[in-house]
């Protein structure tokens, strides 16, 4: 990989930003025929890879297994430990590991595909010129598309400015202690699933949401069940909560927020912010391509990703809709598909929401208010983990699966689950939902026994009527 601005003067395909949104695009774009390039300012994989999906599911899976050890003298397995330590340090370098084997990997696929690495900051000159710029040089590259896939980064909030111990979902990830308390404002996914974690770990957590609820964007029964085993692992919740200001001291930081109408404060050793991210577009003047974006700083496209410059097409997290790095992908490809004259365009009728909480939150499609809302007439269909023998073996009876059908056809047009597996387990549903199945097409699969599996598979039979495990 070249670590400096070394890249063709004309491409055919330029793409701007390496995550998984833009890495994937430059590959398909290669496959197709054209001659591409990738700039990005750090190390392939992006955000996901680096300072996101990746290192905090890591982090997830750390904070479960020594649960499972200082938790098994309370288990009716009868196996339990006599000792358990966590050597911090150690577990930094093993997530490290994962980042980095993965990292290659990427580059390896760059490479593989003839698609030239390019590490540096790109920046419109015009509808069809990039700069691009290292640090040490700079050089002017021609192309005939673009695809922007910049990605996306925390939002700072006023009067909560990022330092040493006020830090966003990046530095959170990178500490080198686990601090013996933490406060958090926000409880959407990134909250929940950090705040849990760090619990686990034997941090005092306590999280600071504004709406009425933990996890305000899905509905309540799922974050119900989450919520419940959040208080299990010792974490306060304030919720109708306002964070007003925080000031850093030594060796920790000072938090003043509003709750039912009175102001309160709060000292821990670490303030983690996490309200959201915003789109990486305000240092890539897109006015100088003549690309327009909306007030929030996203890009508009069209179904095929095309701006209102037609040689730019942009994708992932500055493009409206869900920061997924699955969708970004997606996208990604169905771009480079355009580019090359396909008919390709999006469908975003079937992509999967999830949440690494603990039990886990799976879902895709309408919800039934959705679907009601969209004036369908639905029926639905709920089976329990706590009836499901795989479940149970597992320790882990909490939860549901709820599958949404069409009425009068049985079509399933959406499912929501929460509990263990749910991001395998709703990839069973998206595939239904993609081929146009009915609940009678699962129903009628022959699901292996004793399995998780078997649960969609009770759901779909309870909104048939014909449940043989469920009254």
């Amino acid at each position: 990989m070249s670590e400096s601005v070394s890249c063709p003067d004309h491409v055919d395909v330029l793409v701007i930003g390496a995550g998984p949104g833009g890495y994937v695009a430059a590959i398909r774009a290669s496959q197709l025929g054209r001659s591409v390039a990738v700039v990005d300012e750090n190390e392939p994989g992006g955000v996901c890879l680096h300072s996101g999906c990746i290192p905090s599911k890591a982090l997830i899976s750390a904070a479960k297994t020594y649960e499972l050890f200082v938790n098994s003298k309370h288990n009716k397995m009868g196996i339990a430990a006599q000792s358990v330590s966590i050597d911090y340090a150690q577990v930094q370098q093993w997530k490290h590991g994962i980042i980095q084997k993965l990292k290659n990997g990427v580059e390896g696929l760059l490479s593989g595909n003839q698609v030239t690495y390019v590490k540096g900051r790109a920046q419109f000159k015009s509808g069809n010129e990039v700069r691009i710029d290292d640090g040490n040089r700079s050089k002017i590259v021609k192309f005939e598309h673009c695809i922007v896939a910049a990605g996306s980064r925390p939002v700072e909030l006023q009067g909560f400015a990022f330092g040493n111990r006020i830090v966003s979902s990046k530095e959170i990830l990178q500490l080198k202690e686990i601090p013996q308390s933490l406060a958090i404002i926000g409880a959407g996914y990134i909250g929940v699933e950090l705040g849990q974690t760090f619990a686990k770990f034997g941090t005092k957590v306590t999280l600071l949401e504004y709406a009425p609820h933990i996890l305000p964007t899905f509905e309540s029964e799922l974050a119900s069940i989450v919520e419940k085993k959040m208080k299990k692992n010792g974490m306060q919740i304030i919720t109708g909560a306002s964070a007003k200001a925080a000031y850093e001291a030594e060796g920790g930081v000072t938090l003043t927020y509003t709750h039912s109408g009175e102001e309160k404060k709060m000292d821990a050793d670490y303030l983690f912010v996490a309200v959201g991210r915003k789109p990486n577009t305000d240092p890539l003047s897109l006015e100088a391509a003549d690309v327009q974006v909306d007030q929030k700083g996203f890009i508009d496209v069209d179904r095929q990703g095309r701006t209102s410059n037609p040689r730019i097409f942009a994708i992932g997290d500055v493009v409206k809709g869900p920061a997924l790095a699955h969708k970004a992908s997606y996208e990604g490809k169905v771009a480079a598909e355009a580019i090359a004259g396909h008919p390709s365009a999006v469908d975003y009728k079937a992509i999967p929401s999830v949440i690494f909480s603990d039990p886990e939150i799976a879902t895709i499609g309408l919800s039934e208010k959705e679907a009601v809302e969209q004036d369908y007439k639905v029926k639905t269909g709920k089976f329990s983990y706590a009836a499901n023998g795989r479940a149970l073996s597992l320790h882990a009876g909490e939860g549901f699966v709820k599958v949404i059908a069409e009425a009068n056809t049985g079509f399933i047009i959406g499912a929501q689950i929460v509990g263990i597996e749910a991001a395998n387990l709703i990839a069973e549903i998206g595939l239904a939902i993609e081929m146009g199945s009915t609940l009678e097409d699962i129903a009628a699969t022959i699901h292996a026994h004793p399995s998780l599996g078997e649960i969609v598979m009770e759901a779909s039979e309870a909104g048939m009527g014909k449940g043989v495990h469920s009254l």
